[in-house]
């Protein structure tokens, strides 16, 4: 099954600290959800520009998309 790596962009002087917080929302979802074992994480892209994401199989994404409304999303490779 193809994974989905759903994406949530911060931008500015606090985007590293801002993807942090949101990357614990994430993982409470998660947990609530009763999601398993997802993969989720933070990357900063430049100095203004920081990721949090998420990676799903392609069957849940919708649902998960729908309810947590990524800014954006790519295919995942693992």
């Amino acid at each position: 099954m193809r994974k989905i790596k759903l994406i949530w962009d911060f931008r500015g002087p606090d985007a590293q600290k801002i993807a942090e917080h949101h990357e614990i929302h994430l993982k409470e979802y998660i947990v609530m959800e009763k999601l398993g074992d997802l993969p989720t994480g933070v990357e900063t892209l430049s100095k203004l520009h920081t990721i949090a994401f998420l990676v799903i199989g392609e069957d849940k994404m919708i649902s998960v998309r729908d309810a947590l409304k990524p800014h954006r999303g790519l295919f995942h490779d693992e």
